[in-house]
C-alpha cells in the first residue's frame, strides 16, 4: 500500500508547479500583449466531472473544450482504476 504521506508530498509538489505555471502564463501574456496590443483570455474550471469553461476568443475555447472533455475522461477513468483495483 502507499503510505499517506507519499499523497501528501505529490499533492504538494502538484499545487507548487501550478503556481509556477500560472506564474509564468501571466508574464508570458503580459510579454506578448506588449508586442502584439492585442491580448485573449479564457480558461476552464473542473468541477467533478463538469468543466465550465469561459472566454473571449472562440479558438482558444474550443481548444480548451477539447483538453477539459479529455481531462475530465482521464480523471474518470483513473477514479474507475482505482476503485478496481484496490477495492
Amino acid at each position: 500500500m502507499v503510505d499517506s504521506a507519499a499523497f501528501f508530498i505529490v499533492g504538494l509538489a502538484l499545487i507548487f508547479i501550478g503556481v509556477l505555471v500560472l506564474g509564468l502564463a501571466v508574464i508570458l501574456t503580459g510579454a506578448q500583449r506588449s508586442r502584439k496590443g492585442k491580448a485573449t483570455a479564457s480558461g476552464a474550471i473542473i468541477i467533478g466531472p463538469l468543466p465550465i469553461i469561459f472566454g473571449s476568443d472562440k479558438k482558444a475555447v474550443k481548444s480548451l473544450l477539447v483538453l477539459s472533455i479529455a481531462l475530465t475522461a482521464l480523471l474518470i477513468v483513473a477514479m474507475l482504476a482505482y476503485y478496481f483495483l484496490f477495492r
